[in-house]
């Protein structure tokens, strides 16, 4: 049962079921005390009692009615062969009915006719007076409730107890305690709830420490360009040089460059989508941007899907990198493969140590070999790529060690874009 509607139904339907065989079982368990299992008990005394014959006088069938009423505690009444009464012993009784025997039903209860010889019908019924019929119809809907509740109540304590769970892991969140987690029980749409709130927690979590090491890091690193912006000013006021001047110039647009990328890799760490989609040729893209630094990129036109503004950014942050971290020459490749675009970029400098090439994608960690730098622009190259459904990663090859190869599924080709 993996939907909620149909536990809560199918426990109705099932409590209804419940109801029936409880009554049936009630009834058929009553049925050896009620007329039709007494008619069957007194038969062979009704059959051995010496009642006169049917022509015998009314008084002496009367006297016999009314001792056999007193031998077995019993109310009798007997009929001749037109259904007139007889003798009768106790209440009176509903007239037998000629067509079908057995039981008979009438205000003061069920009763029970059983034939004689002659014609004659004779219909006895337990002389204890049955209950009224509104306290009967109360114990029926009381027996009915009973049962309808008993079968209920497991499913309904499960559900409850589960959405219970699930509010204290609310509130724990609510709290503060960002590791808060419920127990995924069953495959319903609380457990389905239950796996949305583990997963929008894990989220939380993760964004909330994401941006308090970036709250961190930032505000570590944006006291150097400060610092020296407070220092270039106090120097350009006292002397005018017009060195001072540029490296003011210098220190605002690394300060810019700083600020744009720790707000772009805020805005990457909240979302789970691209801004936009569109068809982008992946090398000419990377032509235009290695036009700005002098290179000439190499490879085969490949399209990808993506935000080009995004795809241009890494781009740029890839050919930064090895402009100001390593060794001319610098090449630029990009090539389909299975399925995918390659953009690898390389140059002729020692690469990145076997321990430090996961790390070098961490927002603000830098070589302790080359400290210079923001530290986040590889970790928006990785963040953009994986946005994309691709990823980054350092593959030093035989001809260039230090290699960075960003893979991005590309646009199969089709009848559309042919």
């Amino acid at each position: 049962m993996r939907r909620l509607f149909h536990k809560v139904y199918l426990t109705i339907i099932a409590s209804l079921v419940m109801v029936v065989v409880v009554a049936g079982a009630i009834r058929l368990g009553g049925w050896d005390v009620s007329p039709a299992g007494f008619a069957f008990e007194m038969a062979g005394e009704l059959l051995a009692a010496d009642l006169p014959p049917a022509d015998a006088p009314r008084s002496a069938q009367q006297q016999a009615i009314a001792q056999l009423a007193r031998r077995l505690g019993i109310d009798l009444s007997l009929y001749d062969a037109g259904s007139a009464l007889i003798a009768r012993a106790g209440a009176a009784l509903p007239p037998p009915n000629r067509k079908r025997g057995g039981l008979l039903l009438g205000p003061g209860g069920p009763a029970w006719s059983f034939r004689l010889s002659g014609g004659r019908v004779l219909v006895a019924r337990a002389a204890t007076q049955p209950r009224h019929p509104a306290i009967r119809l109360m114990l029926l809907l009381g027996g009915i409730s009973l049962v309808v509740a008993l079968c209920a109540y497991p499913v309904v304590r499960s559900l409850t107890g589960r959405l219970e769970r699930l509010q204290a892991g609310v509130e724990t969140l609510g709290g503060g305690d960002l590791s808060a987690r419920v127990k995924v029980e069953g495959r319903d749409e609380v457990a389905r709830l239950a796996t949305s709130f583990n997963r929008a927690a894990a989220r939380i979590e993760e964004l909330v420490h994401a941006h308090r090491m970036l709250l961190s890091n930032a505000s570590h690193d944006l006291r150097t360009p400060l610092s020296r912006l407070r220092l270039g000013i106090e120097l350009y006021k006292e002397t005018g040089d017009p060195k001072y001047k540029a490296e003011l110039d210098r220190d605002i647009a690394e300060l810019d460059l700083l600020i744009d990328e720790i707000l772009l890799a805020s805005r990457l760490d909240a979302t789970r989508a691209l801004p936009s989609r569109e068809e982008v040729d992946l090398l000419a893209l990377v032509a235009e941007e290695c036009a700005r630094y002098g290179y000439m990129p190499e490879g085969l036109p490949v399209s990808v899907e993506g935000d080009p503004r995004l795809l241009r950014r890494l781009v740029r942050n890839l050919l930064e990198n090895a402009r100001r971290h390593g060794r001319p020459p610098v090449r630029v490749e990009v090539r389909p493969d299975d399925g995918r675009a390659v953009l690898s970029v390389m140059d002729a400098g020692q690469g990145i140590p076997q321990g430090e090439r996961e790390r070098i994608f961490l927002p603000f960690h830098r070589l302790s070999t080359d400290p210079n730098g923001t530290g986040l622009g590889l970790a928006l190259v990785r963040q953009i790529a994986r946005l994309h459904g691709g990823d980054a990663v350092v593959a030093p090859r035989d001809d260039a060690p230090s290699c960075f190869r960003v893979t991005i599924p590309r646009v199969q080709p089709g009848p559309h874009n042919r």
